[in-house]
């Protein structure tokens, strides 16, 4: 096993509740906590909702609409040319999570670095050619999927020459550790022969770094700026702190892993002397 760094992203999702003030302080934090980018999730709202689902009654700080909650969440084109334009001034990429084919067209004008697909779209065959066809690093969440779903998928990525981690997912929010299931890590690298990362939604910091150990290129994470919040992902982030936390340790965990070659330290070195004599 190398001593490889893992990616870490800093997934701002909704948390940010469509508010740029806010949604720039958690990037600029995640930022200084060491992330090596942040993601955020668009949507279309009529593509991704039908006509009954969004006139639907719901209560949140933007109406009593399903429709007004989910148009409140929503950044704005101009809310994401401020977030590209603040990510590039403060030295992070940004990316984000298409939900429908016209939603990933419009992140193609930012020009982003990496692509997402949601565990909720792998099944989505034309959204998975459109950003095949980018050939960006993709990210793939396995969250729900059934093998014959992430088959489907892994071909996608084949055919088109595209470079991708599937990210091993359980789609609870959050996530009890019981049902985190890590050994599936493996079995994804067996199975496929790829780059195997975790998107966790666990409520601690243990099972990301257990996932860590275990090898993994890339790992997802819910961030929040206060888990009491409003916003249904809150409880499935890790606060600022904790986060800073966990990359640092992380950061260990690499170091601690080392190269998995035999090789005496210059400090084993000195104690071979001592109790051997040569």
């Amino acid at each position: 096993m190398n001593n490889k760094h893992v990616f870490v992203v800093a997934e701002l999702g909704i948390n940010g509740n469509g508010n740029l003030a806010l949604t720039k302080q958690m990037i600029k934090l995640a930022k200084e906590c060491g992330a090596d980018a942040v993601k955020l999730q668009k949507r279309i709202i009529e593509e991704s909702y039908t006509k009954e689902f969004l006139a639907s009654p719901r209560i949140s700080p933007w109406g009593t609409t399903q429709e007004a909650q989910k148009r409140g969440l929503e950044y704005s084109a101009e809310d994401y040319w401020e977030i590209d334009a603040y990510c590039k001034e403060i030295g992070i990429p940004f990316f984000a999570s298409a939900w429908s084919v016209n939603a990933q067209l419009f992140l193609r004008q930012f020009d982003l670095k990496y692509n997402k697909i949601a565990s909720a779209l792998l099944n989505n065959i034309p959204l998975l050619e459109t950003v095949a066809e980018e050939g960006k690093h993709t990210f793939a969440s396995t969250g729900m999927s059934s093998w014959e779903e992430i088959d489907n998928a892994v071909e996608i990525f084949r055919k088109y020459n595209c470079p991708f981690s599937l990210m091993h997912t359980v789609s609870c929010y959050p996530m009890d550790n019981d049902l985190a299931n890590l050994l599936m890590i493996n079995t994804l690298k067996n199975r496929y022969g790829c780059n195997v990362g975790f998107s966790s939604h666990s409520r601690g910091r243990i099972v990301p770094l257990v996932a860590t150990g275990m090898g993994i290129d890339s790992l997802e994470i819910h961030v929040t700026l206060d888990k009491t919040m409003y916003g249904s992902d809150q409880a499935a982030s890790l606060e600022f702190d904790d986060f800073k936390k966990l990359v640092i340790d992380i950061r260990g965990i690499e170091k601690a892993l080392g190269t998995g070659e035999r090789v005496l330290s210059d400090t084993e070195l000195e104690v071979r002397k001592k109790l051997r004599g040569n």
